[in-house]
């Protein structure tokens, strides 16, 4: 299985990656783990992946412009990948249970967007990711361990 995992931060990974048994998952073959930095999908020289929420509100939130070019250069390295979802991580979701685990183990990839700020445009949970999970009734910075 294939896990890409969107984030702006890539380093929070690496401590976690490097041990246990995702580690020895990775070194035998069983799954492949690749981070993508949001910021380099950004087309300003300050790498921008946040604004002001469309319509007004308080905090940041991640544009929808880097996250659709990361998962649409994703997909068009990956055409022949056929069972695939992509998951936005967000405490308004779907609570993430085993019988969904189970379910996503069948999968051939499984794409990952790690909110940060006030969450994520609007437009990523309607238009772009094809799930939203939520790990419980709390927010842990930005989705990035909630998977792990």
């Amino acid at each position: 299985m294939q896990f890409d995992i969107i984030t702006i931060f890539p380093k929070i990974f690496d401590s976690y990656l490097k041990e246990s048994f995702i580690k020895k998952a990775q070194e035998n073959g069983l799954i492949k783990i690749r981070i993508h930095n949001l910021r380099d999908f950004t087309t300003d020289k300050h790498k921008t992946v946040d604004d002001r929420p469309y319509g007004g509100g308080l905090g940041m939130v991640l544009k929808v412009e880097p996250i659709f070019k990361t998962i649409e250069t994703i997909k068009r390295k990956n055409r022949k990948t056929k069972k695939q979802k992509v998951i936005l991580f967000t405490p308004r979701g779907k609570k993430f249970n085993q019988r969904m685990a189970y379910k996503l183990s069948k999968l051939d990839r499984i794409i990952t967007i790690c909110g940060r700020y006030e969450g994520v445009d609007e437009r990523v949970a309607k238009y772009i990711a094809d799930m939203e999970l939520s790990i419980g009734d709390y927010d842990l910075m930005g989705g990035e361990l909630q998977w792990w």
